[in-house]
């Protein structure tokens, strides 16, 4: 059979499959279930192309890794074959362990388990499958590989999943300030010192990425009404997960009905290996099929959450870049108890508070190293006539509260 398939990408044209290992990698069942995850969870709510999925996502990571390996390769780092296909494997499943909607429902299927520990776990199991040929991406997708700029290409300020989702969310929401040079930045790359570098000539490619950055975060990723959104989802599954423990009935499939059933833990998916197969069959239709069914239910919290998220009857907004103030949460509280008749314990259901935070450089972690023409590797906000950078690299935060708009107008 015929493995070098190639793939037909919107962004980037055609991606090969440039191994028969990551061939079978791409056609087994745990990596084909990202197709049926969305990379943006609710932006279509507000971004009617926001449609694209996580399988979209991973391909063009790794095929963004393949370019900046053959450029590494072309400036004489010395990369072997091994190493080549480890760090696309490491790329390709870096979220192969996210749940339906993405990032919106990761508190809400369990308890303090996150996207990156499925992964691994799941990295595991196919390392198990494939005989053990996947302990070098495992190496590196978890900084244990001794060369370290392998790690930083999966996982760091600059690495090439933030250049692939940053280039695709803004192709497929149409919110063009996003897009970024991804492939000058690329062509930018070294080693120094075993650690990933930019030529000193791509600071203005850097800082355009940095701003784009910010840009998609505040426009599309922390955009008022897709946090609207995703928070009623948020609620409307966590309802659910409290009316089936309570040993109400709600429809659910199989799978989902698990997961809300039981608190599981990470120590859980550990031990026990018949959760992460009943996690690989979960996705985005288990939720929006319940979601349907809730519609119906006889709760009026449950069903009136799904009938808003049905038919896009979304909550109001109200952001602040100051805490909200006490009286203004205290009256939507009243307001929202009085219309809906509601128990004390059940207002948090419709009137939903919290903050969100974004900042485009973290000058505290692990910093983009820039290469000077004199040969030192200096800090890109160290760069002498860019204070944008810096600028950057605050924190901003808001503060919401999501609550019906028949409440107040």
């Amino acid at each position: 059979m015929n493995k070098k398939k190639i793939f037909n990408d919107p962004v980037y044209g055609f991606i090969t499959a440039p191994t028969e290992l990551i061939f079978d990698i791409i056609e087994h069942p745990y990596f084909q279930r990202l197709r049926r995850i969305k990379q943006l969870g609710l932006t279509e709510m507000v971004y009617p192309g926001a449609l694209h999925t996580r399988f979209h996502h991973a391909l063009g990571a790794m095929h963004l890794m393949d370019t900046a390996l053959q450029t590494l390769r072309s400036k004489n780092n010395e990369i072997t074959d091994t190493e080549y296909e480890a760090s696309l494997i490491a790329i390709l499943l870096h979220d192969v362990g996210h749940g339906p909607f993405s990032h919106a429902l990761e508190t809400a299927i369990f308890k303090n388990v996150h996207h990156e520990h499925l992964s691994l776990h799941i990295m595991h199991l196919l390392n198990e499958q494939f005989g053990g040929r996947l302990a070098m991406a495992i190496d590196i997708f978890t900084d244990n590989y001794p060369r370290r700029f392998f790690h930083q290409l999966v996982s760091s300020q600059l690495d090439v999943d933030r250049l692939d989702y940053l280039n695709r969310d803004s192709f497929y929401t149409g919110v063009y300030e996003g897009k970024i040079g991804a492939d000058r930045i690329i062509k930018m790359l070294d080693v120094a010192n075993d650690k990933l570098v930019v030529e000193e000539k791509a600071i203005y490619s850097i800082e355009n990425f940095l701003v784009s950055r910010r840009l998609m975060y505040w426009q599309v990723y922390l955009h008022k009404t897709v946090i609207s959104a995703e928070h009623m989802v948020l609620r409307v599954v966590q309802r659910a997960r409290e009316l089936l423990q309570l040993g109400q009935e709600v429809p659910a499939s199989s799978t989902l009905r698990y997961f809300l059933s039981s608190d599981l833990t990470l120590e859980d998916f550990r031990r026990d290996k018949s959760i992460l197969e009943r996690f690989v069959s979960l996705d985005d239709h288990d939720i929006w099929s319940g979601i349907k069914e809730w519609a119906h239910h006889p709760d009026f919290i449950l069903s009136y959450l799904a009938q808003c998220i049905l038919s896009r009857r979304l909550f109001k907004v109200y952001i602040s870049t100051k805490p909200i103030e006490a009286d203004m949460l205290l009256g939507l509280k009243e307001l929202v108890q009085d219309k809906y008749k509601l128990a004390e314990d059940d207002i948090r259901y419709l009137m939903i508070s919290g903050k969100i935070g974004n900042n485009a450089y973290d000058v505290e972690g692990q910093t983009i190293g820039m290469l000077t023409k004199s040969g030192y590797v200096v800090d890109v906000a160290e760069a002498s006539d860019l204070p944008n950078i810096r600028a950057l690299s605050y924190k901003v935060e808001k503060h919401f509260v999501c609550y019906p708009k028949e409440v107040a107008h």
